[in-house]
């Protein structure tokens, strides 16, 4: 018999309407009052701030984000637990079958998953009714910043293992389940060949790898009975060589004659380890069995046995990418950019709207992302209105939903992955770089937009 409470670890699809931060429904509240559901709202996701040492950004949680949209609804049971709370006990039947009756209507711009981009460049407008528009803020918000850290954490990892294969293997260091199915996602999306989240690969066709744990290898009497047992029924299995003595037990593997796909080095001084494996192996027989490397690595610890020649073929990277340790949080803002305001007839008058408090100012309303390529590679953003036109310029952002419907379908998960190594191409070689940290990026604003900015004056 299935508990009441199996679910309430997990956000089903019919909590969505519960699933933001409080305000942005005493806020849907207040504008239902003062009558503003006519009103439509434009706001723009953008990162204001990259995490430390990034050069810049990979745009990833479009497809959860579009499915949360779809699937967004008050049910009886959220909106008897919002009568229930004490703020709204004065707010009239009204609100709550307006909630009764909520869908998304509005309409999606997005750039594609996958996609690099710098501080402020929008990933994401909506446009819909103020209220519909305003509620979603939070989820959207979550979704993307998550993923789009932990794609972009792995972007760069991958730029310094060269040609060798990086598996995320942070499911049990993440954030939770929910978090370590995301990060699996996110991590495929920015390079990763594969994830050891078994159910990343059931639900979204992520390849899985897996070794095996030390407690497997303790638990038998002999070291090479724990290799010889898993072997036969994982002949293309790798072997967890380091619970005891990582030489010893490679000596052993050759020497018994069993073939192995690979050895997992975990722990010990990891270059040194893996030349002397290598020797042993090739001077066996076998050239052919890879060696892997986990145990806490990170892009710095990669980029140093990578240039020193370590002959490791595969790193299994956890912690460090399912949490993007080294600067866990994605600055990711959404911002109010303009309202429509109805004049008659499905005919709006558009408004302009920006926040001019210091450190937090922004550029008004709807804008587009003008890409200009040179010799293949990224020349310059520029950040305009998207009625705005720049000749030799590639528009980056795509109208993905009208009406809170998709305009088309998304791309498949092996596509956005595919996508991303295209894109990783279109970098001038030191955004690359691991210690590369720009002074200023290659973004400027339209001169319309800014002239725009400059005349704005709060009413």
């Amino acid at each position: 018999m299935k508990n009441q409470k199996d679910d309430n670890l997990i956000v089903l699809p019919d909590e969505f309407g519960l699933a933001t931060d409080y305000y942005e429904l005493t806020m849907a509240a207040a504008y239902f009052s003062s009558k503003q559901t006519e009103r439509r709202g434009i706001f723009e996701l953008f990162v204001r701030k990259l995490p430390k040492n990034r050069a810049y950004m990979v745009a990833t949680g479009l497809e959860q984000a579009l499915s949360y949209l779809n699937d967004l609804e008050f049910n009886e049971d959220t909106i008897s637990f919002l009568k229930s709370d004490k703020s709204f006990e004065n707010l009239g039947n009204d609100f709550f079958e307006y909630l009764r009756n909520f869908r998304f209507t509005g309409d999606v711009w997005a750039v594609p998953e996958g996609t690099i981009l710098f501080p402020n460049e929008p990933l994401l407008r909506v446009e819909g009714p103020i209220i519909e528009a305003q509620i979603v803020e939070t989820f959207l918000l979550s979704m993307v910043n998550f993923q789009s850290l932990i794609a972009t954490k792995t972007s760069r990892i991958i730029n310094v293992a060269g040609n060798k294969d990086v598996v995320e293997f942070g499911f049990r260091r993440a954030h939770g389940p929910q978090a370590a199915l995301l990060a699996a996602r996110a991590s495929y999306i920015g390079g990763c060949v594969g994830t050891s989240n078994t159910l990343a690969g059931h639900k979204m066709g992520i390849p899985i790898f897996g070794t095996m744990a030390h407690s497997y290898v303790m638990n038998f009497d002999k070291e090479m009975d724990s290799f010889m047992e898993f072997s036969k029924v994982f002949p293309e299995g790798m072997l967890l060589v380091d619970t005891y003595d990582s030489l010893e037990a490679v000596r052993k593997i050759v020497k018994s004659g069993l073939r192995t796909k690979g050895i997992r080095l975990d722990s010990g001084d990891l270059y040194l380890l893996s030349i002397k494996s290598r020797k042993i192996l090739d001077k066996a027989g076998y050239k052919d069995t890879k060696i892997m490397a986990s145990g806490d690595l990170n892009e710095y610890i990669i980029y140093d046995l990578v240039q020193r020649g370590a002959p490791i073929d595969i790193f299994g990277v956890g912690t460090e990418l399912a949490t993007s340790r080294d600067d866990p949080a994605m600055n990711g803002v959404y911002k109010l950019v303009g309202v429509k305001e109805p004049i008659g007839n499905d005919k709006y008058r558009l408004i302009y709207k920006l926040k001019t408090s210091p450190g937090k100012k922004t550029h008004p309303g709807p804008k587009q992302v003008f890409r200009f390529y040179e010799a293949g590679l990224i020349k310059h953003d520029i950040i305009g209105l998207d009625d705005e036109v720049f000749e030799d310029s590639i528009p980056l952002m795509q109208k993905v939903m009208e009406k809170g419907r998709m305009k088309k379908r998304l791309p498949s998960i092996k596509e956005i992955r595919k996508f991303h190594v295209t894109q990783r191409s279109t970098l001038q070689s030191e955004f690359k770089r691991i210690d590369y940290i720009p002074e200023t990026f290659p973004v400027r604003y339209s001169e319309k937009l800014e002239e725009i900015t400059r005349s704005f004056k709060v009413q």
